[in-house]
């Protein structure tokens, strides 16, 4: 069975070259431990890339 998982939703008005723009972000509310674990996973990634990639940057 899964969850229904619910966002927190922040929404900001900014100016860009003369037009306002709506900007919406949705981020998912966790458990700590769910968090934790997607962030973790996140970084292990991150340095995967980074690593691969790190030689091409001075």
């Amino acid at each position: 069975m899964t969850q229904a998982v619910t966002y927190q939703r922040e929404i900001k008005a900014v100016a860009f070259q003369g037009k306002t723009i709506v900007l919406e972000n949705l981020t998912p509310v966790l458990p700590p431990k769910e968090k934790e674990r997607r962030k973790k996973e996140i970084e292990r990634s991150l340095y995967d890339v980074f690593s691969k990639y790190g030689d091409r940057f001075p």
